[in-house]
């Protein structure tokens, strides 16, 4: 047997044991939902693209579907100043290069937004799904940080969350963190503080998604779709013209101690899966950054 194919399995055992131990170290804490999940319409509306999408389970699962007249999304009803977000995704299988499942944070629309980015860029089959993670505060962006899974991301629903308080983002896979970005103000970083409305979206990126826009949307597989599960929100609601002060209280979990920064245990692998999957991240682009962004030390060892 290939010994490449043995550290492979062997790495992918660690972080699903990992997801495990953690859950325990947590406390217990699922955000994932499970039988007790939410149907759609308690949180969420359908925002665009309404004959794109699909309800099954009584509302508990949603398919978004894509084809060259249209895509879809919906968002949620409210905005939230902090909180532990989550879903459960299937994206799309066959040849869905060009194609862009989304699932992210953002507030009013305007040159000053906040913004916390899962971005899944799609590819020919049998290529790997690229997750691209992106921030946004204050209007700054360019923070993309570029994934290969660990499992593949069109057979079976996966757990992608965004944790946001007061002292860190952390965005995680399957209770894996893959990133972390922490409050940094005191060195002149601006940290996202508007209320942000969760967004959900399946569209249309053939101009930029897969090889810098170079392979297009292979439309004889349309439609496309991808499919949602787990609607329970776990956020601090505050109105969309607010900031989040009010939202960083510790009567909210997601704020108490234990989740100001990663333990011990929760840093190696975080630096495990980000030594093996991330093949692009915007500290080192010289490009585009001449000079390294200041948040990036802090950020690297988690």
């Amino acid at each position: 047997m290939n010994r490449g194919f043995l550290i492979r399995v062997s790495f992918e055992m660690v972080l699903a044991v990992v997801g495990v131990v953690m859950i325990i170290m947590l406390g217990g804490v699922m955000v994932d939902g499970g039988a007790a999940d939410a149907p759609f319409d308690v949180s969420y509306a359908v925002s665009w693209g309404n004959d794109h999408v699909l309800f099954l389970d009584q509302g508990r699962h949603v398919q978004l579907s894509m084809d060259k007249r249209s895509g879809a999304g919906f968002a949620s009803k409210l905005s939230y100043g902090s909180g532990f977000f989550h879903l459960r995704i299937k994206l799309p299988n066959k040849d869905s290069a060009g194609v862009i499942t989304a699932f992210y944070l953002r507030s009013k629309s305007n040159a000053h937004h906040d913004e916390l980015d899962f971005e899944f860029l799609g590819n020919k089959e049998g290529k790997p799904i690229t997750l691209q993670t992106n921030l946004y505060a204050n209007g700054k962006g360019d923070r993309e940080q570029r994934f290969h899974l660990w499992f593949d991301p069109t057979a079976h629903f996966h757990t992608y969350k965004i944790l946001w308080n007061e002292h860190q983002i952390v965005f995680y896979v399957d209770n894996i963190p893959i990133r972390v970005f922490k409050n940094t103000t005191k060195i002149g970083v601006m940290y996202p503080t508007q209320a942000m409305k969760i967004d959900v979206s399946l569209w249309d990126g053939e101009s930029w998604a897969t090889d810098g826009g170079q392979t297009k949307t292979n439309w004889s597989c349309a439609p496309f779709t991808a499919d949602f599960q787990g609607f329970n929100v776990n956020g601090c609601a505050a109105a969309a013209h607010q900031s989040s002060n009010a939202c960083y209280a510790s009567k909210y979990w997601w704020n108490r101690s234990k989740f100001w920064k990663l333990g011990h245990k929760r840093k190696q692998i975080y630096e495990q899966a980000r030594n093996k999957y991330m093949y692009y991240d915007y500290c080192d682009d010289r490009d585009r950054h001449p000079i390294v962004p200041p948040e990036c030390a802090t950020n690297r060892g988690g």
